[in-house]
């Protein structure tokens, strides 16, 4: 069984189109956790119409605690051996559980596709290959992607201390190695909501939290820093200010 976990907070008008593409999924085998993170707007009205359209869809009402604090619930929840994170404004493509499930017994620690944007703005997204030294200067895999339960497990969950984005990219830094394997579908199997206005967007607008932020990131996987770099992040490390992100700017170049 595969768990699809979809945190909700205040955005009911998009519910729909994301539950719709969980239900065309070629693949049967799944359950849907809904969690509403304490929304104000109508999320639990949305969220039980589906539950009562098909018993794969559960609901799951919570305080409000912030993005991570609610998928740590729905996993919490969650019955299948692999999750995949699905955000309430966002929507996969009908093939994408039956592709990534006939990867599960490769040895992959996390599975995931090519994407798109929609809404605002339609394109493919051209993100990066994977690689670990990669992923360590930027999150190059979005929040979307297949892991294991057990994983979860292991590193305690998503950070609940992360209130202000990049949860994701702290989260695959956590369960990933050197030396973990990684796959992406060569097919478009995600589409990411691209609006006006956004976490990621009000996060890029606010420089001193995005500094701030790195910087929570690269203390807290430090040692999986000076494994790639060595003991010349140690002296990074210490020319980093909350003014400017100079860490980021030399791993940068010499990725």
């Amino acid at each position: 069984m595969i768990s699809i976990i979809v945190p909700c907070f205040n955005q009911a008008q998009y519910l729909d189109e994301c539950l719709q593409s969980v239900l065309e999924q070629t693949y049967q085998n799944w359950e849907c956790i809904i969690v509403n993170d304490g929304s104000p707007d109508n999320t639990e009205e949305v969220a039980k119409k589906w539950c009562e359209e098909d018993a794969r869809f559960q609901y799951v009402l919570k305080e409000n605690g912030g993005l991570s604090s609610a998928r740590n619930t729905g996993i919490q929840e969650a019955k299948g051996e692999w999750i995949l994170p699905l955000d309430c404004d966002d929507k996969i493509s009908n093939r994408y559980l039956e592709l990534a499930a006939k990867e599960f017994d490769k040895g992959y620690t996390v599975i995931y596709c090519q994407a798109a944007f929609f809404g605002a703005k339609n394109e493919k997204w051209h993100l990066p290959e994977y690689s670990f030294k990669g992923q360590l200067y930027n999150n190059h895999i979005f929040c979307s992607a297949f892991f294991k339960k057990q994983d979860w497990e292991k590193v305690g969950g998503y950070d609940t201390a992360m209130k202000h984005g990049y949860e994701d990219w702290e989260f695959w830094l956590h369960i990933l190695t050197k030396d973990s394997k990684v796959y992406r579908i060569p097919q478009v199997c995600f589409y990411y909501r691209q609006k006006e206005q956004s976490m990621i967007t009000d996060l890029m607008a606010q420089q001193e939290v995005v500094q701030s932020t790195r910087a929570y990131i690269f203390e807290k996987h430090q040692q999986k820093y000076f494994e790639i770099y060595g003991r010349f992040f140690n002296k990074l490390r210490f020319v980093y200010d909350k003014k400017q992100p100079k860490i980021a700017v030399i791993l940068g170049r010499l990725i």
